[in-house]
């Protein structure tokens, strides 16, 4: 079997096992999410917490919730990894600097899991476990709770209650991301991840089955539980430096597959937990084509850019093996590459920055996008529909009517909160890397110089205010500078977008309903779709291609 077809045939089954889980497990999120019963270990977490799971909230308490949680979130993290060297299980680690440890408490409360450090060299047992795998479920939950706020926004009409927060992230965490979690980290075991709490091991060192001599070091884990997570909640923080492409956190192709089925099979089946919500199926199945369309579409350029080889190396080898595990192949890292960053989740089973040029450059626009297709647990749902506001905008200016979504108007206030959400993260970026690169630091820090140089900390700053978390391999990101900066970039690409999406929530629930005339524009067409679709390209185009024209373009079409 020939590598193209090996990778096509894993692209049917991904797309076959994700069609599968769709409907069930919509539904059963839509039903976790609209009960108003409260299992019993839950009512003991609201005991706990001092939480009335019945109390509906208006948008600002809302988010006076989620900023809330997530501050101490960053607090309780920080302070962790600060007094990592006198907690059991640290392995002889030593405490984590300042800065490093702000930019990691940050990033993984954000959901982005942007490391820089070698998590086998840095990170003890407590803190992996008690602190990094700890807010892998619950920044995963925050996300969920902001989409369903925002789907509740849809749905309601003269109120301005939105659910109530503490209930949404609980829900999340006990009734969803826990017990999937449970399941992966199962099948993961059972296929060859490792799950211990072993200290460190001197080995040997080995190519195909053979000695060469010498030894190195390797500690143990809880990773396929942790790893279970980071794809569940499209986390992506790696237990080792290697993130997915190691054998411990995933052995086989068979894995790698699972994982990718693992991270984008709960921001799709979103889509169908907004149709039940809103009580329409069809408006979730237009928001599912539109994340598929765009999924596909990015499958595909990246499998042709990566085995579009030229030369004998290229060739013998079926494709652009650089920076490629032999046992995944070039088909299924390209299915991974486009999947974690179309997606919030950042993990890697092969090295981004050894990708084609043109590769690289998908990467980087997957992210752009906004990771809206599918997205990440929750923000790609709020992030596409935000997009759809804006896709109806378009189409009412070009009719001359008043536009209507899920029939609620999308009027002046509504039409600025959605402007500010797409404006926000693209603002960051770019005055982020154009920061970074007029400033002596960026050069010390970059491996490569011209266009590849600038990709790589484009790439970064992409990554950090979009909450991915994946990164070029050839930037030194550990510095003052860039664990400061990311991190601020890391914050504000979180929680800015979630004020204006539970602003344009609490907006859209004190509507009352629109009849629907036969003037209203279908949003459940294919028509709409490719509204949709086209809308969120040229937006994005627009925004960003001239620093891609920098970067990745340039190196693309001069290789």
């Amino acid at each position: 079997m020939g590598p193209v077809l090996a990778g096509v045939l894993q692209l049917i089954a991904l797309i076959a096992a994700l069609a599968l889980a769709y409907v069930p497990l919509g539904n059963y999120m839509a039903r976790v999410y609209s009960s108003d019963k409260h299992l019993r270990v839950e009512k003991w977490i609201y005991k706990g917490i001092g939480a009335d799971p019945n109390t509906e909230m208006r948008r600002p308490a809302y988010l006076r919730g989620v900023l809330a949680f997530s501050v101490v979130g960053v607090l309780f993290l920080y302070l962790l990894q600060r007094i990592q060297g006198i907690l059991p299980g640290s392995l002889g680690f030593s405490s984590v600097n300042p800065a490093q440890s702000f930019n990691t408490a940050v990033s993984f409360v954000t959901n982005t899991n942007w490391q820089s450090y070698y998590g086998e060299q840095t990170m003890g047992h407590v803190v992996q476990t008690a602190g990094l795998a700890v807010q892998n479920f619950v920044s995963a939950a925050v996300g969920i709770a902001v989409a369903v706020a925002l789907v509740r926004g849809f749905a309601r009409s003269r109120t301005g209650e939105l659910g109530n927060f503490w209930a949404d992230l609980v829900r999340g965490v006990i009734r969803i991301l826990v017990p999937l979690s449970v399941v992966a980290a199962l099948v993961l075991v059972a296929c060859g991840a490792i799950q211990n709490f072993s200290g460190i091991h001197e080995v040997g060192q080995f190519f195909n089955g053979h000695s060469m001599g010498g030894h190195q070091q390797w500690n143990g884990g809880a990773v396929a539980s942790q790893e279970a997570i980071k794809e569940v909640g499209t986390n992506g923080g790696g237990y080792f430096n290697a993130n997915s492409a190691h054998p411990f956190e995933n052995p086989t192709p068979f894995t790698n597959l699972f994982e990718i089925f693992l991270l984008l099979v709960i921001p799709f089946a979103l889509t169908r937990t907004f149709g039940v919500m809103v009580g329409s199926i069809k408006q979730g199945y237009a928001i599912l084509a539109t994340m598929a369309t765009i999924w596909v579409g990015f499958v595909a350029l990246m499998m042709w850019t990566e085995f579009a080889h030229h030369g004998a190396a290229l060739q013998a080898a079926g494709g652009a093996m650089e920076g490629k595990e032999t046992r995944i192949g070039v088909g299924a890292s390209s299915i991974f590459a486009v999947s974690t960053t179309l997606t919030s989740t950042g993990a890697v089973d092969s090295f981004h920055s050894s990708f084609t040029g043109l590769g690289g450059g998908i990467t980087i626009l997957g992210m752009q996008l906004g990771e809206i297709a599918p997205g990440g647990t929750g923000s790609g749902l709020y992030g596409m529909l935000i997009m759809a506001v804006i896709a109806v905008f378009i189409a009412g200016l070009m009719v001359g009517r008043t536009p209507e979504y899920l029939g609620k108007k999308i009027g002046t206030r509504e039409m600025k909160l959605a402007a500010c959400y797409i404006l926000i993260t693209p603002a960051l970026v770019l005055i982020f890397a154009a920061a970074s690169m007029a400033l002596p630091t960026p050069p010390h820090s970059m491996l490569n110089s011209g266009a590849h140089g600038f990709s790589e900390v484009l790439y970064a700053f992409t990554s950090a205010a979009n909450n991915n978390g994946s990164a070029f391999a050839g930037l030194n990101a550990n510095t003052d500078w860039f664990n400061t900066m990311t991190g601020l970039a890391m914050v504000l690409g979180r929680f800015l977008p979630m004020v204006f999406v539970l602003a344009l929530a609490g907006s859209l629930a004190e509507q009352k309903p629109v009849p629907v005339t036969a003037g209203t524009l279908r949003t459940e067409k294919p028509l709409f779709t490719g509204l949709l679709v086209g809308a969120i390209l040229i937006i994005t185009g627009l925004t960003y291609f001239p620093a891609l024209a920098l970067g990745p373009l340039a190196e693309g079409l001069a290789s």
